[in-house]
């Protein structure tokens, strides 16, 4: 049965409709009309999320883990339709919805056995001491709370996994918290059928549905009302720098200032090391063509930047990398908007002082083809345009005079989501100079690999220092996210009766 949607929002479990409407742009098939948000639905969704929370928040972790793996299960049924809407919507194949939902179902799963497992609370208990001298010690103990209603923009390049039941949302219904999403407008009819999933699994448990929301559509002063409304206690967000840091700039102003969690901006540089380099140069240079055009380029940890120290090594590498990107065909970006400023992002680089282009390509419509530049050590010191993000694939290859000065360009990236050095045993000593450098830059260092693709685990750093995000101590991706989400609080002296469940002596 083809896809045909209600283009309601969902507020408090209720579909709510408007008198005006947008239309879907997909990149095929028919377009369908939505409702269009406005800042009077986000305050009745603030509002809801508010009220919930109190409840919300004394729900038990059971009850909790049990609902992101009912939501996992609601979306897992809609499978089919998902797959159907998302790729008309998107323009992604199939088998990169199919596994991009997996992913968004799997994180859900793997936040409902963290929450069981229970050491995400850092409970912490010091027993009074009324003997001590000269002061006696009361009976402190401590343990993370939810922060209140979060608000989750919607991604434009991740459907499923940073969207509507994305990181963001189940990290924030983990904590405790409601979660108002403010819906993507590149795929409103993807984002509503999960939000139909959320809104199922919170009927069949019997839990509030004001717990979860949905506003579709609408201008800036939509997602402006969203971070400004004093119910809202954090943001997260994925999404263009220059959007993210007005927003960032808004929850900053507001009288009661609140985090944003924001996902801004990356070229995830990579560092060829000359031995890698002489043994398997031309392997790298393939292995990141593949890279820098898996998913059309369209990947936050995209490795737009290759460094590489001048000579017959760095020549095999470029050579390898030309070849491979090449033969990657024009693929059709996720909005017309994205492959707009691609090629807009693609003329500034090769007009930059010293550029050389190695692979010109002609793009139109809402279609992409790699771009290869590169540009010497010194003339990408003197513009720092060349550093800014493309999204999309472009690659950019600087050459480096020596070792030397690749140490001295590493100190010169600003805050990235990841950095890569292609390493052989040879290369340690370097490695040694510059993983201190990259490690003060970046939130996730990795050797001889590519950036591309994020474990959704315990472990996994998926944030780093501004402008990759506007909070260098947290994540967007693994079990350590709900912390952006959860704040300490100290009893002390309180009964047992009025302490949290997890905090009663036992």
């Amino acid at each position: 049965m083809a896809f045909t949607p209600h283009g309601k929002h969902l507020i408090a479990g209720q579909r709510i409709g408007t008198d005006a409407t947008f239309s879907s742009e997909p990149a095929s098939g028919s377009a369908f009309e939505y409702s269009v948000g406005s800042p009077a639905l986000v305050a009745q969704a603030c509002e809801a999320a508010a009220a919930a929370f109190p409840g919300f928040a004394e729900v038990s972790r059971e009850e909790r883990a049990k609902l992101l793996e009912t939501i996992a299960d609601e979306i897992d049924v809609r499978g089919d339709e998902i797959t159907e809407v998302g790729s008309a919507e998107t323009g992604l194949p199939a088998a990169r919805l199919e596994g991009e939902r997996g992913r968004t179902t799997g994180q859900l799963r793997l936040f409902a056995a963290h929450i069981r497992d229970g050491d995400y609370l850092d409970v912490r208990h010091d027993p009074a001491l009324p003997q001590r001298q000269p002061l006696p010690r009361p009976d402190l103990r401590m343990m993370q709370r939810p922060v209140g209603p979060v608000a989750v923009f919607g991604a434009s390049n991740f459907p499923l996994a940073f969207s509507v039941a994305g990181g963001d949302t189940a990290a924030a219904l983990a904590a405790g918290c409601p979660v108002v999403v403010k819906g993507h407008g590149a795929h409103p009819g993807t984002g509503e059928v999960v939000g139909d999933a959320i809104v199922a699994a919170l009927s069949k448990l019997g839990m509030d549905p004001r717990i979860f929301s949905l506003v579709q559509g609408g201008n800036r002063s939509v997602g402006q009302a969203l971070v400004t409304d004093p119910r809202i206690k954090a943001v997260g967000f994925t999404g263009s720098l220059g959007g993210g840091r007005a927003l960032y700039d808004l929850c900053a102003q507001r009288p009661e200032p609140i985090p944003f969690y924001g996902e801004l901006g990356s070229v995830n540089p990579m560092f060829v090391l000359p031995e890698a380099a002489a043994a398997r140069g031309a392997d790298i240079g393939t292995g990141w063509s593949g890279s820098l055009t898996m998913g059309v380029g369209q990947f936050c940890t995209n490795p737009g930047i290759a460094v590489v120290v001048d000579g017959p090594e760095a020549d095999a590498f470029v050579a390898a990398a030309t070849d491979g990107l090449s033969a990657v065909a024009a693929q059709t970006m996720l909005t017309d908007g994205m492959a707009t400023a691609f090629r807009d992002g693609a003329r500034r680089v090769s007009e930059g002082s010293g550029v050389k282009s190695l692979l010109k390509t002609s793009c139109e419509g809402r279609n992409a083809a790699p771009y290869l530049f590169e540009v010497s050590a010194e003339d990408w010191l003197s513009n720092e345009d060349l550093s800014e993000e493309v999204f999309g694939p472009l690659g950019l290859v600087i050459r480096t005079q020596s070792a030397e000065q690749m140490i001295d360009i590493a100190g010169h990236f600003k805050g990235q989501l990841t950095a890569t050095l292609q390493m052989d045993e040879g290369d340690i000593e370097l490695g040694r100079a510059l993983l201190p450098i990259l490690e003060r830059i970046a939130g996730r260092v990795m050797a001889n690999g590519f950036p591309t693709g994020v474990e959704v685990c315990d472990s996994m750093v998926h944030g780093g220092p501004y402008p990759a995000s506007t909070n260098f101590g947290a994540t967007s991706v693994g079990t350590m996210s709900i912390r952006r989400f959860l704040r300490p609080v100290c009893y002390q002296n309180i009964p047992d009766a009025l302490l949290p469940a997890d905090l009663v002596r036992t």
